[in-house]
């Protein structure tokens, strides 16, 4: 099976653990192959999924792929994950899923900053830098990726 038949068979299945797939690959290493899948998606709380959404979408992906004799008829292994706080925020969703966090941006012009996202729609995100509130447009964004906080109070504070 190639990747965008995969994808046409898991996207209902993920979508009923209230997920979708963010990035699908075949990864092929002789006669074994290995089938990635980041999962993404709001989660309970709007800020992404959790991992019993993971845990459960997983399952119901293995079992889609055994009914369905996939990827291949040689042997395979599922690796299942969500995308990751490292990974670059490339869509609205991904911005919006973040709200409150530290990101770095990397604009297309310009010097690299730092800022908490306020709020994000699907043309741009509010930041909040230095104190002070600046909109950034996402097509003037280069690459963007969240910042890991050790110290970062919690979302109620």
């Amino acid at each position: 099976m190639t990747e965008s038949t995969l994808i046409d068979l898991l996207d209902p299945i993920v979508a009923e653990h209230g997920l979708e797939i963010d990035e699908l690959k075949i990864v092929r290493a002789g006669k074994h192959s290995v089938l990635r899948i980041s999962l993404d998606g709001d989660g309970s709380e709007g800020h992404g999924p959790d991992l019993d959404q993971i845990a459960d979408a997983t399952r119901a992906i293995s079992h889609a792929l055994d009914e369905a004799e996939a990827p291949s008829n040689s042997p395979y292994t599922l690796e299942v994950s969500s995308r990751g706080v490292s990974a670059p925020l490339t869509r609205p969703a991904h911005w919006r899923r973040n709200a409150t966090r530290l990101v770095e941006v990397t604009p297309l012009e310009g010097e690299k900053y730092t800022g908490r996202i306020t709020s994000a729609d699907e043309d741009g995100a509010e930041l909040e830098i230095d104190g002070q509130p600046r909109h950034i447009d996402f097509g003037q964004v280069r690459r963007a990726v969240v910042q890991i906080e050790m110290n970062r109070k919690s979302r109620e504070d």
